[in-house]
C-alpha cells in the first residue's frame, strides 16, 4: 500500500482527479478538521459546521474530472468553505427575514381583526339600543343572561310566543344591521 501522507498536494490531485479513492481520502484526512474549525468559528453550530466541510469534500470528489485548481489545494478548500458558509448565513438571514414578515403579517391581520371586530361590537350594541324596549329586554335576558324563552316568560309575565316574536324581531333587525356592515367590510 502506498503511503500518500508524504506526497505534496498536487500530486494528491493529480491522483483524485484519476479516480484514486486513497489519494482523495488523504486530501479529506489532511484538510478535514481544517475546515471544520474555521466552519465552526463562523458558524457557532458544530452540525452545520460539519454538513459544510462534508458537503465541500463530496462535491470536491463529485467533480474531480473538471477541477481546475489554480491556486493550492489548501487556499482552494478555504475559499470553498468560506462560500459555503456564506451561503448557510444568507439562508439563515433569509429564514429570519420570512419568520419575521410572516409574524409582522400575522400581527397586523390580527390588530386589523380586532379593530373590525370592536366596530362590529359597538353596531351591534347601538342596534340593540333602538329596538323597543321590550324586545331588547327580551333579547338580552336571552343573549346575556343566557335564560330560556320559558324563563323569560315567566320572569316578564309574558306568553312564550310573545318572547318567541320580541327574539324573531330582534334577530331580524340584528342581521339587516349586521349584514350592511358586512357588505362594508368586502
Amino acid at each position: 500500500m502506498i503511503d500518500f501522507r508524504t506526497y505534496p498536494d498536487a500530486d494528491l490531485i493529480a491522483l483524485m482527479i484519476g479516480s484514486d479513492h486513497d489519494a482523495f481520502t488523504e486530501i479529506y484526512k489532511r484538510y478535514w478538521k481544517r475546515l471544520f474549525h474555521i466552519a465552526s468559528l463562523k458558524l457557532n453550530n458544530p452540525e452545520e459546521a460539519e454538513e459544510v466541510v462534508q458537503n465541500i469534500f463530496v462535491s470536491l470528489w463529485d467533480r474531480r474530472e473538471q477541477l481546475n485548481i489554480s491556486t493550492s489545494l489548501s487556499a482552494y478548500l478555504a475559499i470553498s468553505v468560506k462560500y459555503r458558509i456564506i451561503k448557510v448565513l444568507d439562508k439563515h438571514y433569509n429564514q429570519q427575514k420570512y419568520v419575521k414578515s410572516m409574524t409582522t403579517s400575522i400581527l397586523d391581520d390580527s390588530t386589523q381583526q380586532w379593530l373590525e371586530f370592536l366596530d362590529l361590537k359597538e353596531i351591534l350594541e347601538k342596534t340593540i339600543a333602538e329596538l323597543p324596549e321590550k324586545c331588547q329586554l327580551v333579547f338580552r335576558m336571552s343573549r346575556d343572561k343566557h335564560m330560556s324563552q320559558k324563563e323569560i316568560a315567566a320572569e316578564l309575565n309574558i306568553s312564550e310566543k310573545t318572547v318567541e316574536s320580541h327574539l324573531g324581531k330582534a334577530i331580524k333587525t340584528l342581521r339587516n344591521k349586521l349584514n350592511r356592515f358586512l357588505i362594508l367590510l368586502l
